[in-house]
């Protein structure tokens, strides 16, 4: 298994299990949220054909529909079985092991997009490292576009149904996302599959710890290192209106 570089084990969806992930989160989700992002980061800059730095692309599905309105996209993640699903489908694009809290490349770009995998920075200090690494790889006046999946004010306690089937796997999933303890900086989503593959059952629970922050804490780190930011309105799907997604997209510029 791999480690986070806190010391946490990856969640077993991003190992083990990236056989099913396409089941769980299918491609063509990501179409419209995908082409909202790149429009709002090309409204941001005045660069025709920049370029991107992902942190945390996980299987790629973002850039999938992202990366025609860029000249070049460099995709990071930390685990390698998710990178390589991101290869499959997005083979033009660069691919990096890293661990967005610390990775360093030579290399500026004119955009970093960083979405859900910043879920799993579960402290303030997390927070800011990601920030710094943000306004590590930007060009001057670059422009970085951060998608936090849910803030203090949006939370609340929710599950989700998940059943799919391909002609090798099926998958049936109930997820449940709850805050055991509301006075620290992080809740808890458990997962409950069952996997069927070549004739067989298997139950798993796979549990991911995710941070949680208020709307203040996420502008003050990102102000901390230098940028300048605005928070901007994310349109939601309807299936998330009674859910713990936030609205909210922080669009940070380095202005030095």
């Amino acid at each position: 298994m791999a480690h986070l570089s806190c010391g946490q084990m990856l969640p077993i969806l991003y190992t083990e299990l990236v056989n099913f992930y396409h089941l769980l989160n299918p491609l063509e989700d990501h179409k419209d949220e995908g082409q909202e992002f790149a429009e709002v980061l090309l409204s941001a800059i005045s660069s025709n054909r920049p370029t991107l730095l992902e942190l945390g692309a996980g299987a790629g599905h973002s850039a999938y529909y992202m990366k025609s309105y860029f000249n070049e996209l460099t995709l990071t993640d930390i685990s390698k079985p998710m990178l390589a699903l991101s290869k499959s489908i997005n083979s033009s694009c660069k691919h990096l092991l890293g661990d967005m809290r610390d990775l360093r490349l030579s290399e500026r770009f004119d955009c970093v997009f960083i979405h859900d995998a910043i879920s799993y920075m579960q402290s303030i200090d997390d927070l800011t490292r990601v920030a710094e690494t943000a306004f590590h790889h930007l060009k001057s006046n670059g422009v970085a576009l951060v998608v936090p999946d849910c803030t203090k004010e949006s939370f609340c306690d929710y599950y989700e149904d998940h059943a799919a089937d391909d002609e090798r796997r099926s998958l049936r999933c109930i997820s449940w996302s709850y805050d055991p303890d509301p006075t620290d900086s992080t809740h808890i989503t458990d997962f409950a599959f069952l996997l069927r593959e070549n004739g067989e059952v298997r139950p798993i629970h796979d549990r991911h710890t995710f941070g949680l922050f208020a709307e203040k804490e996420w502008l003050d780190v990102w102000k901390s290192v230098g940028f300048q930011i605005e928070m901007i309105s994310r349109p939601l799907p309807a299936e998330y209106a009674s859910s713990a997604y936030t609205n909210v997209m922080l669009l940070c510029r380095k202005r030095v």
